[in-house]
């Protein structure tokens, strides 16, 4: 092998950026985890030492305001944060969700009025596609756009929006042609001090409770015709073009989560002591650690090697497999998450149950990354269509 082959590792930048992040993390965000999950309130000090360290939204394109990151380093940033604060990694996650669609359909008018406020940090950017029963099977939507002049007119709610009422700004997806299925769904961009857009109560949650999740309700919210993101009826299409890519910023939230689980954990097992020595001399503890490292390390390099393939493609490249390798990393990284969390409760034992330690923290956060941006039985079906195809 010729000593110049290529490391198949984040480059040496990455690494620094990985180490910036974590250090922030520790020292502005994770002081921070338990309160912001014990009094379910937004944390605000992680939204601030990010727009300071300008990494709220570090894949907005130098074009625009941004620090124009490629996608693994928006990984990486991702599961920094989320190994300090779940809660918190949703502040870089949904920035991208909420700014993809205008990256991949958006007119140039569109990406300038709105990318450059997130990359400055003065606004945040929110998803709208699910509804109360348009979830899994989301071209079921029912919200409407209607064409009224150089306007459109929208109504209707859409749910599980996550910083809903934080965020200023929204894509939201709505049927502007009933009869079209889903060729009459089309994108728009709503702002939060639009008239008739309001918002339900906050959900309780089981995790993230950092994270407002709540309705974004439409009542004849009248935008500029402009503010469509793409051609009409182009907006489902968008939708999924979208979370082929996102659905690796859940992957990485995922990662973060289980490692610091891990290395809590393993700190834990090196000073706890049982029958006379610690407990991470014992043969079952030690493989316990093992697996769980083990298959986090797998879910990271499936993770990274995904990021790559929606670096390519967002440059204009064809990555046939990216719905694959996209919804396989999301599968595999949020189920290794569940299982790692819930080894590092057991590890713990009883201390690991109580809120005394952030390891049942982390096991709650960790349950919602296999249900959101498509659940993983849906990750499942995409993963099976891909190869039947």
């Amino acid at each position: 092998m010729s000593p110049d082959f290529p490391t198949y590792a984040p480059s040496e930048e990455q690494e620094l950026l990985r180490r910036t992040v974590r250090e922030l993390a520790d020292a502005k965000i994770a002081p921070h985890a338990a309160e912001v999950d014990e009094d379910s309130r937004f944390p605000q000090e992680a939204l601030d030492a990010l727009v300071q360290n300008e990494l709220h939204a570090v894949h907005v394109p130098e074009a625009y305001g941004g620090a124009g990151a490629d996608a693994l380093a928006t990984v990486i940033v991702i599961e920094e944060v989320a190994r300090a604060c779940a809660s918190s990694s949703l502040i870089p996650a949904v920035n991208k969700l909420g700014t993809v669609p205008i990256l991949l359909s958006g007119s140039e008018e569109l990406k300038k009025k709105y990318l450059n406020p997130v990359a400055k940090g003065e606004a945040m950017f929110s998803y709208a596609l699910s509804e109360a029963e348009a979830g899994s099977d989301a071209a079921g939507m029912k919200t409407r756009a209607v064409r009224d002049g150089d306007h459109w007119v929208l109504n209707g709610a859409k749910m599980w929006i996550t910083n809903a009422g934080v965020s200023d700004y929204y894509t939201v997806m709505a049927v502007t042609d009933p009869a079209a299925g889903t060729r009459g769904i089309s994108a728009f961009v709503v702002e939060k001090s639009d008239e008739g857009v309001s918002f339900g109560p906050k959900e309780k949650k089981l995790g993230i409770k950092g994270s407002p999740t709540r309705q974004v309700i439409l009542e004849n919210v009248r935008i500029p015709a402009d503010r469509i993101i793409g051609a009409e009826g182009t907006g489902f299409k968008t939708a999924l073009a979208t979370l082929d890519h996102t659905r690796i910023t859940i992957a990485a939230q995922a990662l973060g989560i289980a490692q610091g689980a891990l290395d809590y954990a393993v700190g834990y097992v090196k000073e706890r002591k049982q029958f006379g020595k610690a407990i991470a001399d014992f043969q079952g503890v030690q493989f316990m650690l093992a697996d769980m490292a083990m298959r986090l390390e797998g879910a990271r390099q499936l993770t990274y090697h995904a990021a790559i393939k929606s670096e390519r493609a967002m440059h204009g490249d064809k990555v046939p497999d990216l719905t694959f390798v996209s919804s396989a990393c999301k599968c595999l990284a949020s189920d290794v998450a569940m299982d790692v969390t819930t080894d590092a409760v057991q590890l713990l034992g009883g201390y690991g149950y109580t809120r005394e330690f952030p390891v049942e923290r982390m096991m709650r956060d960790a349950k919602i990354t296999q249900i959101y941006e498509g659940t993983n039985q849906i990750q499942r079906m995409v993963m099976a269509r891909q190869l039947l195809k």
